[in-house]
C-alpha cells in the first residue's frame, strides 16, 4: 500500500530547498545586476549556498530513492502523470546541474569556492578563459530554466490544491487530506 504523506525527510528537504532555491535565484539575479559594494557579499553567500544545495539535492536523490512516496490520484490522465514524472526529473536534473556548474564556472576563472568557516572546495578543471564563459552562459541558461519549471511546479501544486481539490499538494505538505463529499465528488 502506497503511503498518504510523501516521508517527512523528503517534506523537510523540499520546503529547505524551496527556500534556498528561491533566495539563490534571487542572489544571484541581485550579483549580475549590481557592481557596488555589496556583490562581494553576494557572492561570498551565493557561493557557499551552492555547495550546501548540491549536498542537500544529492541526499534528496538518495531519500527519494530509498523511501516510498504517495501515489498519483486515480483519475489523473495518462500526459498529467508522464508531465508529472518529467518535470520532477528535470527540476532534479536542473537542481543537480546548476551547483555543479557553477563550481565548474569558478574553477574555469581560476576562483575558488570558499565556504563558511574559510574551508576551500578544490577546483574541477584548470582555469581557461574559453570553458569560464561558456559555464557563465550554461549558468545563467539554467538559472532560467530552473525559474521556470519551479513556476510550472508551482502552478501544478495550485491546480491541485485549488481547483482539483485532491490530495497531491496535502501529501507534501503534511496537511490534512481532503474528505470526498457523500455523493463521490471533490468538496
Amino acid at each position: 500500500m502506497k503511503p498518504t504523506y510523501f516521508p517527512l525527510s523528503l517534506r523537510v528537504l523540499h520546503w529547505l530547498m524551496a527556500v534556498l532555491v528561491l533566495a539563490m535565484l534571487l542572489i544571484g539575479l541581485g550579483m549580475v545586476a549590481s557592481v557596488s559594494p555589496r556583490h562581494a557579499t553576494l557572492i561570498a553567500i551565493h557561493k557557499p549556498l551552492g555547495a550546501a544545495l548540491l549536498v542537500l539535492v544529492l541526499l534528496r536523490i538518495v531519500v527519494r530513492l530509498t523511501h516510498r512516496i504517495p501515489a498519483l490520484p486515480s483519475d489523473m490522465s495518462s500526459w498529467q502523470r508522464s508531465a508529472a514524472h518529467l518535470s520532477h526529473l528535470v527540476l532534479y536534473g536542473l537542481l543537480l546541474a546548476q551547483p555543479l556548474v557553477g563550481w565548474t564556472m569558478q574553477s574555469a576563472g581560476g576562483y575558488p569556492v570558499v565556504l563558511w568557516g574559510g574551508f576551500e572546495l578544490p577546483a574541477l578543471v584548470s582555469p581557461s578563459v574559453e570553458l569560464h564563459a561558456i559555464l557563465r552562459s550554461a549558468h545563467t541558461v539554467i538559472a532560467y530554466a530552473l525559474l521556470a519549471t519551479i513556476l510550472l511546479h508551482l502552478a501544478a501544486a495550485l491546480f491541485h490544491g485549488l481547483i482539483r481539490r485532491d490530495e497531491v499538494l496535502p501529501s507534501m505538505t503534511g496537511a490534512p487530506m481532503p474528505r470526498a463529499s457523500s455523493s463521490g465528488e471533490r468538496p
